[in-house]
């Protein structure tokens, strides 16, 4: 289903109005586009999320929505719309990005709209973490982490972008309300290292499940290495397919989804 056939809206909280893509019906869940933007294919696995019974909310955050995936348009969007601009917080840890706090409003929204127990929200790439630092809103509930590849700085040693005191909400609301965070990676993702996973998991103790996936998971011929879990490396078959399953099979348990809805 092509970004046409989305109902297009636009949501303003704070300092921010962006444009908001929704296809679905059920509980909410908001899809955090990747870089170079809410291009084709995330909206081919919005799609797979509308038809297994979910109310799928697209913010496009920067690049143009519905266009194909490139390298040069990665690069640019890279520089010119997250390397310096200031919604985001791509350099340093110990921080989330100033847009989180646009994305906590947005859920509160959809929460509000679609009912349910609660929200879902996945983050993919650059925006990967976006999902954990949301949790701050009480609404958010099903905490999904793609690829997560922020902050640069320090990700050898196991940076994440999130305070400490969204850290220290999260975790609490992770015992108190019997929850849990789902990640996904390549392993030789060099933007995403284990120290970034292993420290989710100390971070969490018992409440992170990590899905680690091999080169050879991913769908060949795309002249890219190994990143994107959801999107441009989705093969049809094997573990990669089975880790969209799983998140969807996630997003359905957590926001009380009947399977095959």
């Amino acid at each position: 289903m092509p970004i046409s056939d989305y109902t297009l809206s636009h949501f303003t909280a704070g300092p921010y109005t962006r444009p908001v893509y929704r296809r679905g019906t059920g509980p909410a869940v908001i899809v955090i586009h990747e870089v170079p933007g809410l291009h084709s294919q995330v909206i081919e696995f919005a799609d797979r999320l509308a038809d297994a019974g979910m109310s799928i909310w697209c913010p496009s955050l920067f690049g143009t929505p519905g266009a194909a995936p490139t390298k040069g348009a990665a690069a640019v969007q890279l520089f010119l719309n997250i390397c310096i601009r200031r919604e985001f917080s791509a350099w340093s840890g110990g921080r989330s990005s100033p847009i989180v706090d646009w994305l906590r409003a947005l859920a509160k929204q959809a929460h509000h709209e679609c009912g349910g127990p609660g929200v879902g929200a996945l983050g993919m790439c650059f925006t990967g973490g976006f999902a954990l630092a949301m949790m701050t809103e009480p609404s958010v509930i099903a905490p999904v982490l793609s690829q997560p590849s922020l902050p640069i700085k320090g990700a050898k040693a196991g940076s994440i972008d999130a305070t400490p005191a969204e850290i220290a909400c999260a975790r609490a609301r992770f015992e108190l309300e019997d929850l849990s965070l789902l990640a996904l990676r390549y392993k030789s993702d060099a933007l995403v290292p284990d120290a970034r996973f292993r420290r989710y998991e100390r971070e969490f103790p018992g409440r992170v499940e990590t899905i680690e996936l091999a080169d050879e998971d991913a769908r060949p011929g795309t002249g890219m290495a190994p990143h994107s879990v959801l999107t441009v490396h989705l093969p049809d078959t094997g573990p990669g397919k089975a880790a969209e399953q799983r998140v969807i099979g996630f997003l359905q348990q957590r926001l009380g989804v009947t399977a095959g809805a």
